[in-house]
């Protein structure tokens, strides 16, 4: 190379460094209409500093390719050099092994710190979201917009993120409306507002209430400084729920989120055993209600028969308000503040159920026993009884969260104990005192 010829490359190279140093904003947004090749082989031999100025400015897709382009020496610096939150969002864009690639050739110390950000705890937004997501700067324009959107060849793109000079989600805009946009316009003018978005650290149950709140497909996902981390899509919100319910439908009768169709038998037993160790010490309890009862039972024989009616129908009663109350505490609807309204429902809907079922039940025991005293005692024990389950399954989960234990895990199991007493106590207890109506044998 001739003196003059290196001159040359020495000036280009300054004027480079100046535009993305004083200029990053206008830079990366230069860059991100370039091939990535041509890009890496511009900045690859600049100071580490100056590719830091405008990889802060990069949207997300643009800076995935730039940073594989670029040599492993000068990646694995980039990535220490970087803001450790945008490191760990920019890395966690990527699959495992090129991951992995990437924290082996960066400083130890920096890489065991991104690998603590890359781990998000169990029930999370960050757990459910996808990380390959593609953002535009708000302010290009639509021709360059399209000519991106076929660069990186993407599919299946209904609305794109808008993110603003600092990285953070500003908006969103539809492809259609791009498509049918002038080329000069720019997306800012298209955009619309976030209706709904999700913190990384965000529980399950949030994200589940902000789908049935908003009836929306996607979902984006923040970081605490609003930088666009990923993407939940409606099938894996759709997934969430289903597994949700999966679990506390298993929990609610005593068995483990844990266990799976194929687990094995003895781990089913750890499981379950001491479940059903305490729902035999609640049997025991309903027993007992039964025990006091014994005269009447022995001298009105038609009572015993009768027995698991009143405790059945006031069983289901309490499992259906359990169903929906523990639907308003996973979803968010309600709180502990709401017991005495979510009270005063169930309080009406078993009071009207229990009527319903007293009419129904009282002309069929009439119509088997021809008696009269017979029907009209499990007529009120059935209005008692649906009564005090409907409220007993409103609040016993409620109650239980209110202690601070999982509602999903014991309330059925101590639901069943209130019912099953409600339901002998109320129907033997009507009997005794109602027994001058009543035929002996």
């Amino acid at each position: 190379m001739t003196v003059e010829a290196a001159n040359v490359q020495d000036a280009i190279y300054s004027l480079n460094k100046a535009f993305l140093l004083n200029f990053p904003i206008d830079a990366a947004r230069q860059i991100e209409t370039l091939p990535v090749e041509e890009t890496a082989e511009m900045i690859e031999d600049q100071p580490i500093h100056v590719i830091v100025r405008v990889f802060e400015k990069l949207t997300p897709g643009s800076a995935d390719g730039l940073l594989m382009e670029l040599p492993d020496a000068v990646a694995g610096q980039l990535l220490a050099a970087l803001d450790p939150g945008q490191s760990a969002v920019l890395l966690s864009r990527f699959d495992e092994t090129r991951r992995n690639h990437f924290l082996n050739i960066t400083n130890k110390s920096v890489a065991a710190e991104l690998k603590t950000l890359l781990e998000y705890p169990e029930n999370t937004a960050g757990r459910l979201m996808s990380t390959g997501i593609i953002a535009f700067n708000e302010n290009i324009t639509v021709k360059e917009a399209i000519s991106q959107i076929k660069r990186q060849k993407m599919e299946s793109l209904h609305h794109l993120f808008l993110l603003n000079d600092d990285m953070q989600l500003h908006g969103q805009v539809d492809i259609q409306r791009i498509a049918l946009a002038e080329g000069q316009e720019k997306l800012s003018s298209l955009s619309t507002p976030i209706i709904a978005y999700v913190h990384t650290l965000d529980p399950k149950e949030d994200v589940i209430a902000k789908l049935e709140k908003h009836h929306v497909d996607t979902i984006p996902v923040v970081d605490l400084d609003h930088r666009l981390v990923g993407v939940i899509e409606g099938q894996g919100l759709i997934d969430a729920v289903r597994e949700d319910m999966a679990a506390s439908m298993q929990t609610m009768v005593g068995a483990s989120k844990d266990e799976r169709a194929l687990s094995s038998s003895l781990f089913a037993v750890r499981k379950r055993l001491p479940w059903l160790q305490i729902n035999l010490l609640t049997a025991f309890l309903a027993a007992a209600v039964v025990g006091l009862f014994e005269d009447t039972i022995a001298k009105y024989t038609a009572l015993a028969i009768l027995l698991p009616i009143a405790a059945g129908q006031s069983g289901n009663a309490g499992a259906q308000a359990l169903a929906v109350t523990m639907r308003g505490l996973t979803l968010r609807e309600i709180t502990m503040r709401h017991w005495f309204g979510v009270m005063r429902k169930e309080f009406g809907t078993g009071l009207l159920n229990g009527l319903g079922i007293a009419v129904t039940c009282s002309a069929g025991i009439y119509v088997w026993s021809r008696s009269v005293g017979l029907a009209l005692v499990m007529a009120l024990a059935m209005v008692i009884s649906m009564t005090i389950a409907g409220v007993a399954g409103a609040l016993v989960p409620i109650l239980l969260k209110r202690f601070g234990l999982d509602p999903a895990q014991s309330s059925s199991i101590v639901l069943t104990t209130v019912t099953d007493i409600a339901g002998f106590m109320s129907f033997l207890g009507i009997a005794t005192l109602l027994s001058g109506m009543l035929d002996a044998g």
